[in-house]
């Protein structure tokens, strides 16, 4: 397949939401809700072995059922910055070039979150060794809910969160926005991240541990260290032996 000859429509974003504005979950944050992890491998997706066929339409179908859980994914792992957009074009371009590799011996999801997650770290690396000769303008999508002074308090709360996670290594911040945020099991973050699954819980353990003191040092996001703290909001309350 050309994937030139593919053409993947951009639509617009919907408002970026961030956690303290929808349900409160465990860490105070929205997320999926947990679900069961399979051992045994899951049917073919009809859809996807038509685009493995070459079927341009499937593909184009593909990306309409699919767009939204990858925007979603890369908004919450970059945050509100300018180039969300050409991350998810990065991501389908992706997508279309190694489908063909998809075995199923995974989840379709899980396997498009691996070449999500990817992409974005890849951007990332890209984006730090880059020199940043004007400050870059965040992404800011209005809310029609809000006046002008809660909205305000809203991006700058997003500010104050995003430049707390930036403040983790990488690795600890990826598998605390996949499980925290994006509200995957550790034992799919596994499969994503190719990691075991004891490894992603121990970087669980010390990435809270890590939020936990740096939420308490800002200000506008104390609160959320309460949340942590409570009965219940963590599923891993002793420490690992050793950190990675």
């Amino acid at each position: 397949m050309n994937p030139s000859a593919v053409s993947i429509p951009l639509t617009p974003l919907g408002g970026f939401l961030p956690p303290w504005v929808l349900p409160v979950c465990h860490f105070g944050l929205p997320v999926r809700k947990l679900g069961v992890v399979t051992v045994f491998a899951p049917d073919p997706d009809p859809l996807v072995v038509r685009c493995q066929q070459g079927d341009k339409t499937a593909f184009s179908e593909l990306f309409h059922r699919h767009r939204a859980d990858v925007a979603r994914i890369v908004q919450r792992m970059l945050g509100p910055v300018p180039e969300v957009e050409d991350v998810i074009q990065d991501i389908f371009i992706q997508v279309f070039r190694s489908l063909r590799d998809f075995e199923g011996k995974s989840k379709f999801s899980t396997w498009l979150h691996r070449v999500s997650v990817n992409i974005v770290l890849m951007h990332r690396r890209a984006q730090r060794s880059r020199p940043h000769l004007v400050e870059e303008s965040e992404r800011h999508v209005p809310t029609d809910h809000l006046g002008p002074d809660e909205d305000a308090m809203r991006r700058e709360r997003i500010r104050a969160f995003y430049a707390v996670l930036e403040r983790l290594p990488e690795k600890k911040r990826t598998v605390f926005i996949l499980h925290e945020i994006e509200g995957l099991h550790p034992k799919e973050i596994a499969q994503i991240v190719e990691a075991p699954a004891l490894t992603v819980r121990t970087r669980l353990f010390y990435a809270r541990r890590d939020i936990l003191q740096l939420l308490r040092e800002e200000p506008s996001l104390a609160p959320l260290a309460n949340i942590m703290l409570r009965p219940g909001s963590s599923d891993h309350a002793s420490a690992p032996e050793e950190e990675p």
